[in-house]
């Protein structure tokens, strides 16, 4: 049997058009970062909160992310680097901000200067205080003791003697300790014993550290899966970064079990349509080929938009359906099998029609989470690894007045 090949121009149905014009973007809705700020706020309480705004605010924005989340009640800002936190100092950001992880040749100065607090293990402190000494100016310093992730922070066998050599500077005038403070390794998984063994460390290194005269303003050890689940890990103050973008850290639980609305939306526009025959391979390697004769959408996103290469099956929806990428996901783009459209006998091109790779699952559609189990990752890393060349679109930027979902 012969089957016809795709003819004539089928231009896009009108109706089938985005609201907004470009061609892909990530959607950032600001309402569900205020949200989720809101409610983990509810469940930290008394604990301040630190929104986690480190690598763009996990692909979401650092500045209007840090804007909103301030806006919606968060105390503290937390990144990485010191040249995350002087970006947003640059933006006009004023709250209290924490930097805690440097190499030998990160900006001290500038962040002693900028009023940034700094992360301390052990080795930055000798640079910190020389900072202080060049500015003229106090450094404010939160001391990080590792209870048993295996990063930075000194060990229990070194703390003892970092606090004590902080505490010089601070009586030198030269620092204050604002913080201490320590990372879970696995609070995602509520079970396991790890988690109370941290916490005993961490009361421990707060005794020593009490001992030796140190008045922190925080304490902090809880990231946002010990926000949730362990409130004997809140102390002062929480940081949380997955969920203030409205993600679930636990395996089996999804977002809205959680009181928790997913920020971001990736979304584009189907670029090609084509009915092919039965035995029709798809892109590189040709590992697919079509059951039966069939139609083909062209997906104009790939792994330089951060899309996984690994992630073959990660479902995109089209006119209201969930349809898996077929085939090897290339560097611009990637295919789905619509099934039967027969456009070239006059069937409905879905040409143009928008592509949603993930949002917030609402009536069924993809999320980060469909995502991470097809590229055998998790949702931080579908979130962040979504590349500049996507641009980020902004919605509910001013909040709603009488405080209603938009």
């Amino acid at each position: 049997m012969t089957y016809p090949a795709a003819t004539g121009d089928f231009r896009p149905d009108p109706a089938a058009q985005p609201a907004y014009a470009e061609e892909r973007s990530a959607v950032i809705d600001l309402e569900a970062i205020r949200h989720n700020v809101r409610h983990l706020a509810a469940v930290a309480s008394p604990a301040q909160v630190m929104a986690v705004v480190k690598a763009d605010a996990y692909g979401h924005g650092a500045v209007p992310v840090a804007r909103a989340a301030l806006s919606a009640g968060a105390n503290w800002l937390g990144t990485a680097h010191i040249s995350e936190a002087l970006a947003l100092r640059a933006a006009g950001i004023e709250a209290p901000l924490l930097a805690w992880l440097h190499t030998p040749e990160s900006n001290f100065a500038a962040a002693v200067a900028a009023g940034v607090d700094i992360g301390c293990s052990g080795w930055e402190l000798e640079r910190i205080v020389a900072a202080a000494r060049e500015q003229e100016r106090p450094a404010r310093v939160h001391l990080k003791v590792d209870t048993g992730l295996g990063r930075n922070g000194a060990t229990l066998e070194a703390w003892d003697g970092l606090v004590g050599e902080a505490m010089e500077y601070q009586d030198q005038g030269l620092l204050r300790v604002v913080g201490i403070f320590s990372h879970l390794a696995v609070a995602d998984e509520p079970e396991r014993p790890e988690t109370d063994e941290q916490l005993a460390a961490f009361r421990e290194a707060l005794a020593i550290a009490r001992d030796a005269g140190v008045d922190p303003e925080v304490r902090h050890l809880a990231n946002t899966p010990g926000t949730l689940s362990r409130p004997d890990t809140h102390f002062d103050l929480v940081r949380v970064g997955l969920g203030l973008y409205g993600l679930s850290p636990f395996e089996g639980q999804r977002s809205e079990e959680l009181g928790l609305r997913p920020a971001m939306t990736v979304r584009t526009v189907v670029s090609h349509c084509k009915d092919v025959p039965a035995g029709q391979g798809v892109s590189y390697g040709l590992n697919y080929r079509t059951g039966g004769a069939s139609t083909l959408g062209l997906i104009p996103l790939g792994y330089a938009d951060g899309v996984p290469r690994i992630a073959t099956g990660g479902p995109v929806r089209v006119d209201g359906v969930n349809y898996p990428v077929v085939g090897r996901i290339a560097m611009d783009q990637m295919v789905i099998d619509l099934g039967p459209l027969n456009v070239s006998a006059g069937g409905t091109s879905v040409l143009g029609a928008e592509a949603v790779l993930f949002g917030n699952g609402d009536d069924g559609g993809p999320t980060a989470e469909d995502w991470a189990r097809a590229a055998g990752t998790n949702n931080y890393e579908i979130v962040t690894r979504i590349s500049p060349r996507v641009p980020r679109r902004y919605i509910n930027e001013e909040p709603a007045r009488d405080g209603s979902r938009p």
